[in-house]
């Protein structure tokens, strides 16, 4: 009898997710997600209280399912409404998609890329990938959204992202991503301009060992390899420490509290080349996973998605600031081998 009942309420859950669901309802339930409240959720859908609880109960009623417990304190989705959640979330960037394509075709441009990316990839790789992007197609229009994986990956897999540019952590491989790799970017420690150490000619780890220091969270992989390789040179990590995986955060400890930071070489000689930084002279040897693309397996892409991946390769193979030293001579003097010539 149990097992009727399920084969039951999974029909009708199928039959009102294929039929009786109205887009209205699922930018309903995104939004009581988003903000917990019948009344914000009201404000922001441009529509009366009443009207809000009148359409959460029909969508409860069609899937004869509580979706949002309510209390005095706002709305909270109890575990079916988790998973109605995840499915409106995901239908609705899949319309999204298709509305921004048709629009496109209609008017000539070229489309709307969402591309989710790490601060290692920003100011050199995507900003490069993007110029070209433009130079090929100037009314074509990118989304940005910085973060880590742990805040990407869960919008790559709802399809409210294209496609993800950062480290490759070995750790997040999983059978419905496809990752591609596309050069491997060592760190490097920088300081404010004008820091003490910038004058000194060889500042070593046990500088860094006595002053204040901005590292990655505990959880981070690159927060252990830092501090084994205090260890590795006879040293205890610094004491005074600043814990942030924000750019933001990092580089604002950097300046008003003289301490040093631990970035990505491309992104600390970017952000030298602006006056903001100071790279040290300091060996960081740490084996990091490569800087690459992750899309979804099986998913297609917007064309405008596609040729942005062309020109994240294109840019990974030419920009000099993401080559090794060596690399760069080597171009210098052979410059017809430039852009894979």
């Amino acid at each position: 009898m149990i097992a009727c009942k399920l084969t039951l309420d999974v029909t009708q859950i199928d039959r009102v997710l294929r039929s009786n669901i109205k887009l209205r309802h699922l930018q309903l339930v995104v939004a009581l997600d988003q903000f917990r409240h019948l009344g914000r959720t009201a404000e922001f859908l441009s529509v009366s209280q009443p009207a809000v609880s009148k359409m959460l109960a029909e969508v409860e009623s069609m899937l004869d399912l509580t979706l949002f417990d309510r209390s005095t304190r706002g709305t909270e989705p109890t575990s079916s409404g988790q998973a109605i959640v995840r499915f409106a979330r995901s239908v609705l960037a899949d319309y999204e998609r298709t509305r921004d394509e048709i629009a496109a075709v209609a008017s000539g441009a070229a489309g709307r890329t969402r591309v989710g990316s790490m601060v290692v990839a920003l100011p050199v790789l995507l900003a490069g990938a993007v110029k070209l992007l433009k130079q090929r197609s100037a009314q074509a229009s990118v989304l940005v959204e910085e973060g880590d994986l742990t805040h990407l990956l869960p919008k790559l897999r709802l399809g409210e992202l294209d496609l993800f540019v950062g480290r490759l952590e070995p750790g997040y491989s999983a059978p419905d991503l496809v990752t591609e790799a596309l050069y491997n970017e060592p760190m490097v420690v920088v300081v404010k301009h004008g820091h003490a150490l910038t004058r000194q000619p060889a500042p070593d780890w046990g500088d860094l060992a006595r002053m204040p220091c901005v590292l990655p969270p505990p959880w981070a992989s690159l927060r252990v390899k830092i501090e084994q390789t205090f260890f590795r040179h006879g040293l205890n990590p610094p004491l005074d420490i600043l814990e942030t995986s924000s750019f933001l955060a990092l580089s604002t400890f950097v300046q008003q509290r003289d301490a040093a930071g631990f970035l990505a070489r491309s992104v600390g000689l970017h952000f030298q080349n602006q006056g903001l930084l100071h790279v040290l002279p300091i060996e960081v040897p740490i084996e990091l996973p490569p800087i690459g693309l992750i899309t979804m397996r099986g998913r297609r892409l917007p064309p405008s998605s596609e040729q942005l991946m062309v020109c994240l390769r294109l840019t990974a193979k030419t920009d000099p600031q993401l080559m090794p030293p060596a690399d760069v001579v080597r171009r210098s003097r052979n410059p017809t081998r430039q852009g894979g010539k």
